[in-house]
């Protein structure tokens, strides 16, 4: 999917490494010298989404002191990643809509089309089918975000990945923190496995982090688990 600029939607729980796949989406792409910009879409105000998004003219509403451009032209020659997507505001949606059909918005307060050149990932961990079915999501949109869909499961479904996660995330923590790692014996390991992770891969990073500061320079065992 990287290699091309097609549009993609990535679907899974939070903290399931949505937004670590769409980096590597965009690592993998011709735009990977380009921007990367992520946007929180359930952290948008909706009375001010379309001028986070498409930007806004000075004047065009109160408080808007100067020109601001949006995250569309920030993210020009690159990929802009719309995380939670399910969260955008209805009416906002139309306008999403059209600048990824042609690369065309109209910032707030001009009267003009501009245009951007940017690559779409968008990430939800809701149904988007079933929001369009209760009329809380543009059907439009949807089919033209999910012309790749890309599936991130809970850890509870890649068990085998737990150990390899760990190694990561332990090898990362304590070199920038300057602690000695001895490791989790296996055991621990098996016991990690066991867990439910309902925060999935998030969780999973936070414990190991919390328990090589409590632990510090120990090996980690069943009993420290």
């Amino acid at each position: 999917v990287g290699a091309s600029d097609v549009t993609s939607l990535l679907q899974g729980p939070t903290g399931s490494g949505k937004e670590v796949l769409a980096r590597l989406t965009h690592d993998f792409s011709p735009r990977r010298d380009g921007p990367f910009v992520p946007v929180n879409c359930a952290a948008l105000p909706e009375e001010l989404a379309e001028s986070l998004l498409f930007g806004h003219l000075k004047g065009s509403f109160t408080g808007a002191t100067r020109d601001t451009e949006g995250f569309f032209r920030q993210a020009h020659r690159g990929t802009l990643f719309l995380d939670e997507i399910g969260e955008t505001p209805i009416d906002t949606q139309v306008k999403l809509l059209r600048v990824i059909e042609n690369g065309e918005f109209t910032p707030v307060g001009e009267s003009n089309h501009m245009k951007t050149d940017v690559r779409i990932i968008a990430a939800t961990n809701k149904d988007l089918s079933d929001l369009v079915d209760k009329k809380l999501f543009r059907k439009d949109l949807f089919y033209r975000l999910k012309t790749v869909t890309i599936n991130s499961p809970a850890l509870r479904d890649r068990l085998e990945d737990i150990s390899l996660l760990v190694e990561r995330f332990a090898l990362e923590f304590t070199r920038s923190n300057d602690i000695s790692y001895r490791g989790f014996m296996p055991e621990a390991i098996k016991i990690l496995k066991k867990q439910e992770w309902n925060g999935n891969i998030r969780e999973l990073k936070n414990f190991v982090e919390s328990i090589l500061v409590l632990e510090k320079g120990q090996r980690i065992s069943p009993d420290m688990i």
